[in-house]
């Protein structure tokens, strides 16, 4: 198995780095946190501004690597000011009370397609906690022109807001409702491998 497929097998792991491992840190401003929901016969899309988190790789163990990653959810931003007020109140995410968005793994594996790994784990949003299983693509691994490795991965699913108590709903005249239950999440992260820590010298 080659090293890529190690690595992308660990995505997404923010815990402490265990010995051997590489550490890499998510670059927020070469990554991205969206999503779209339908509203009445159209959709809307919006997005989070603050994420972030590491990736810890092991490559000679790399079933056992683990995820966390975290979004504020005070950061949603669709564009309109009034809309994502009411989005952060407790009608939606009740950012009082709620304030992260969570992600913990607890297993990852290969998927039948080329470069897609299972990346199973406890979702926590609206403070309901929920077991799901993430499609990850591994986008590559490379360095860039200053040296830094990089590794770059993918995730698009789709949530039931419902099933985290999010119910907020207004019904039309023709018996549908204002806003879908469904919503599409997309997530690209980019992240840096955090740099060696430097060796401690003895003092003479």
């Amino acid at each position: 198995m080659s090293f890529k497929r190690f690595a992308a097998i660990g995505a997404f792991a923010l815990v402490a780095a265990p010995l051997f491992a590489d550490t890499f840190v998510i670059d927020k401003v070469h990554s991205e946190a969206t999503f779209k929901v339908r509203h009445m016969m159209s959709k809307v899309s919006g997005k989070f501004d603050d994420f972030g988190g590491t990736i810890s790789v092991d490559p000679q163990k790399p079933a056992e690597g683990k995820v966390e990653f975290t979004i504020k959810a005070a950061s949603i931003d669709t564009g309109v000011a009034d809309r994502d007020k009411h989005l952060r109140s407790a009608d939606f995410f009740d950012v009082a009370k709620n304030p992260e968005i969570t992600f913990k793994s607890v297993s990852i594996k290969p998927s039948t397609k080329k470069n897609v790994y299972e990346v199973a784990g406890d979702l926590t949003m609206h403070g309901v906690t929920r077991r799901v299983t993430l499609p990850v693509e591994l986008l590559g691994i490379e360095k860039d022109p200053w040296g830094n490795q990089r590794a770059g991965f993918s995730l698009e699913t789709t949530l039931n807001r419902k099933d985290y108590g999010i119910n907020w709903n207004q019904a039309l005249d023709n018996g549908g409702f204002l806003v879908g239950d469904n919503v599409e999440i997309s997530i690209n992260l980019e992240a840096v491998k955090k740099p060696e820590p430097a060796a401690a010298t003895g003092s003479k």
